[in-house]
C-alpha cells in the first residue's frame, strides 16, 4: 500500500507541474539553426580541387566543401571534447525512444523507414556539436558552438527546473535523466570558450604559435623510433597492476572513436539501468497486487487449506527474488563497466598484433575486406546494443540462478529444516565429489599403468606409448558402460557451461561465442575484425611514417623548384654515388635483418669462369689476379 501511495503523490505533483518547454517540439525547432551553421562552415570549408562549378560560378573559387563532423577512422584531436559531445546527445537520445516522437501513424512495415527519418533528424540536430569542434575556422566554429550548444543548455536546465518529476521513473525524473546531458554541455561551453580565446591570441599574434595539422602524429613518431632502436638488454621491473591488469603504453593512443564510445557506453548503461528500476517497481507492485488478491481469495475460501499453505512461500518468493534482484544489480553494473575498459585494451592488443604481422588470431577467411568498410560505420552503433543487451541478459542470468541457490536456503531455514538442508547438500557435494574422483582415477590409472616409463629423467610427461595393453584393452571394456551413464550428465554440465559462459560474454564484440569455423554466423564478432582490418590499413605508425616521408620529400622538391636558385645546391651531396648510398643501405639492413638475406634474389653470371680464363689465355697481355 505504500507504494501505491507513494505512486499517486508523485502522480499529483506531476499533473501540477507543467513545464514551458516541450523538448519533442524543440527538437523539431533546433534543426533550423542547425542547418544554418551547416551552410556557414561548408561556405568557408575549401574543397581539394577544382570543379566544373567553379568555372561556371568564379565566386566560389573551390569554396563551399564537405563539413566533416567527426573523423572515425584516424582521428587523434579532441577525443574528449567529441566524447562529451556524443555524451551531451544522451538526451536527445532518450526523446527518439520516447512513444509519442513518432508524429504520424504509420503501418508496421514503415515503422523502419520511420524511425530511420527519426534517427537522421536526431543527428541533424546534434551535428552543431561535432563540426563546430572539427572545423578548421577555429573563430567561427567556437562562436556557433558556443551559442549553439548554451542555448541547449538553457533549455534543458529550464524544462529540468520548471518539472523535476517524470510520468515514467516519478519524483526527480528529469534530474536522473540529465543531469549527464548538463554536466557534457557545461564541459562544451567551456570548451568552446578555450577554443575561442586560443583563437583570438593566435590572431592577435600574442605569443601562441599556429596550430598546424598533420595526418603523422607524434605518438606514431615515437612508435617508430621504438622500433628502431636495439632493445634494452635488461627488462624493468613491472608492477603487478601492470602485469595483471593493464600496462601503460605511452607510445599508443585511442582514436576519437573509441574514447567517444566508451563514454557514451557509460552513459547509455546508467539511463538504461535508472529505467530497469522503474520496471523494477512496476514488476514489484503488480506481485505485491496478485499476492493480496491472493489472500482475499484464500480468506474468501476458509476450507481451502492448499491455498492457504501457498500463500506464505509466494511471499517469501517475492522477497527473496527483491533482494537478489537489487544484489545483481550492481553486479551486471560492474561486469558490463569492466567489459567497456576490456574492450579497449583488447582492442590496442589487437592493433599492436596486427602492426606487429601476426594475423593468425583473427578468421580472416570468414571476413571479406569490403566488409570492413561498412564495419567502421556499424561497430560504435552495434558495440553499444551489445552492451545494454549482455547487462540485461546477465542482469537476468544471475537474478535466475541466485533465486534458485538461495531460495531453498531461506526456506529451510525459516521453517526449522537447517539440519535437513545440511544433510541433503552434503550427500549432493559427496556425490560430485566421488564423481569427480573418479574421473580423475581414471586418468590416473590410465597414466600410471599403462603408459611406458619417460625416456629421459627431465622429461615432463610420458611418451605416449601403451604397456600393458591386455589389462588397458579390459579396463576400457568395463569403464565403457559406467562413462554412458557418465556422459550423460557431462552433456547437461557441458549445455549449462555453453548458457552461462554466452550469456557472460554476449556483450563482449571482441569475442566470438560460436565455435570454430562457425565464425562468420557472429555478426558482431565479423563487425569488429573488419574494424580491426580497416584500422590496421589506415593507422598502421610504420605505412603512415613512410607516407609522410614521401610526402615530405614531394613538397621539398616543389620548394626548391619554386626558387630561383634551385639550381645551385650543396656540393657535398654529390660526392657519394647514389649506387653506392644504396649499397651502403642494403648492408645495414641485411647486417640488422639476417633472415631477409634467404629472400634475395641470387646473382646471374653473364660468363662462365671457362670462357674469363679462355679469354685470358688468348690476351697474354691482360693480367690475372
Amino acid at each position: 500500500m505504500a507504494t501505491i501511495i507513494s505512486t499517486d503523490t508523485w502522480v499529483l505533483k506531476n499533473e501540477t507541474c507543467k513545464s514551458s518547454i516541450d523538448l519533442q517540439h524543440l527538437l523539431h525547432y533546433s534543426l533550423v539553426p542547425s542547418v544554418a551553421i551547416m551552410i556557414v562552415l561548408s561556405c568557408l570549408e575549401r574543397r581539394p580541387g577544382k570543379r566544373p562549378i567553379d568555372e561556371q560560378g568564379p565566386l566560389l573559387q573551390r569554396q563551399c566543401g564537405i563539413v566533416i563532423p567527426l573523423d572515425f577512422l584516424g582521428a587523434f584531436h579532441n577525443r574528449w571534447s567529441l566524447a562529451f559531445a556524443f555524451g551531451a546527445t544522451a538526451s536527445k537520445v532518450m526523446i527518439l525512444f520516447s512513444e509519442g516522437y513518432i508524429p504520424v501513424q504509420v503501418p508496421q512495415w514503415a515503422r523502419a523507414l520511420v524511425i530511420l527519418v527519426c534517427a537522421m533528424e536526431v543527428g541533424l540536430s546534434s551535428y552543431p556539436f561535432f563540426a563546430c569542434l572539427s572545423t578548421h575556422f577555429r573563430i567561427t566554429g567556437a562562436i556557433l558552438g558556443l551559442l549553439y550548444t548554451g542555448s541547449w543548455f538553457i533549455v534543458i536546465l529550464l524544462n529540468t527546473v520548471q518539472c523535476p518529476h517524470g510520468q515514467v521513473v516519478g519524483e526527480y525524473e528529469k534530474i536522473l535523466f540529465y543531469w549527464p546531458s548538463l554536466l557534457c554541455l557545461s564541459f562544451l561551453l567551456g570548451r568552446f570558450i578555450h577554443i575561442l580565446v586560443k583563437a583570438l591570441w593566435v590572431r592577435l599574434r600574442l605569443g601562441l604559435p599556429s596550430e598546424e595539422r598533420s595526418f603523422l602524429e607524434m605518438h606514431q613518431v615515437h612508435y617508430v623510433q621504438r622500433l628502431m632502436r636495439k632493445p634494452p638488454k635488461q627488462q624493468p621491473l613491472e608492477s603487478w597492476v601492470q602485469r595483471k591488469v593493464y600496462k601503460w603504453d605511452p607510445y599508443f593512443r585511442f582514436p576519437s572513436r573509441m574514447i567517444c564510445l566508451a563514454g557514451l557506453a557509460i552513459i547509455c548503461l546508467y539511463m538504461f539501468v535508472v529505467m530497469e528500476f522503474y520496471v523494477k517497481k512496476l514488476v514489484l507492485h503488480a506481485l505485491n497486487t496478485l499476492e493480496e488478491n491472493f489472500e482475499i481469495l484464500v480468506a474468501a475460501r476458509n476450507t481451502s487449506e492448499g491455498l492457504a499453505l501457498l500463500v506464505q512461500p509466494l511471499k517469501e518468493l517475492i522477497g527473496v527474488t527483491e533482494d537478489v534482484w537489487t544484489v545483481t544489480t550492481f553486479t551486471a553494473c560492474l561486469t558490463s563497466v569492466c567489459y567497456i575498459f576490456h574492450i579497449l585494451a583488447c582492442y590496442r592488443k589487437h592493433m599492436k598484433r596486427l602492426w606487429a604481422g601476426e594475423k593468425q588470431f583473427l578468421p580472416l577467411s570468414s571476413c571479406k575486406l569490403s566488409y570492413s568498410v561498412a564495419a567502421i560505420a556499424r561497430y560504435s552503433g552495434w558495440q553499444i546494443a551489445y552492451l545494454l543487451w549482455g547487462y540485461l541478459i546477465i542482469h537476468i542470468v544471475s537474478t535466475l540462478f541466485g533465486v534458485i541457490f538461495v531460495y531453498p536456503f531461506v526456506w529451510h531455514i525459516k521453517h526449522g529444516q537447517g539440519i535437513e538442508l545440511v544433510k541433503s547438500l552434503g550427500t549432493g557435494i559427496l556425490t560430485i565429489v566421488i564423481v569427480v574422483g573418479l574421473m580423475l582415477l581414471q586418468t590416473v590409472i590410465a597414466t600410471r599403468f599403462f603408459l611406458q616409463p619417460k625416456i629421459f629423467l627431465d622429461d615432463e610427461e610420458k611418451p605416449l606409448a601403451l604397456d600393458n595393453r591386455k589389462a588397458y584393452h579390459n579396463f576400457n571394456y568395463f569403464f565403457f558402460f559406467y562413462n554412458v551413464l557418465l556422459g550423460l550428465s557431462a552433456c547437461l554440465f557441458r549445455l549449462l557451461c555453453s548458457v552461462v559462459v554466452g550469456a557472460w560474454l554476449i556483450a563482449r564484440i571482441d569475442r566470438t561465442i560460436m565455435p570454430r569455423g562457425y565464425e562468420a554466423a557472429d555478426m558482431g564478432f565479423k563487425t569488429w575484425t573488419g574494424m580491426l582490418l580497416m584500422d590496421h590499413y589506415h593507422t598502421n605508425p610504420t605505412l603512415v611514417c613512410f607516407c609522410h616521408s614521401l610526402v615530405a620529400q614531394i613538397r621539398s622538391r616543389r620548394q626548391q623548384r619554386t626558387t630561383g636558385y634551385h639550381c645551385f645546391s650543396n656540393s657535398t651531396d654529390f660526392r657519394v654515388s647514389k649506387k653506392a648510398k644504396t649499397r651502403w643501405k642494403l648492408l645495414y639492413t641485411l647486417l640488422n635483418n639476417p633472415s631477409l638475406s634467404t629472400f634475395r634474389k641470387p646473382k646471374r653470371w653473364t660468363y662462365s669462369m671457362d670462357v674469363i680464363f679462355d679469354a685470358g689465355e688468348s690476351n697474354p697481355d691482360s693480367s690475372r689476379p
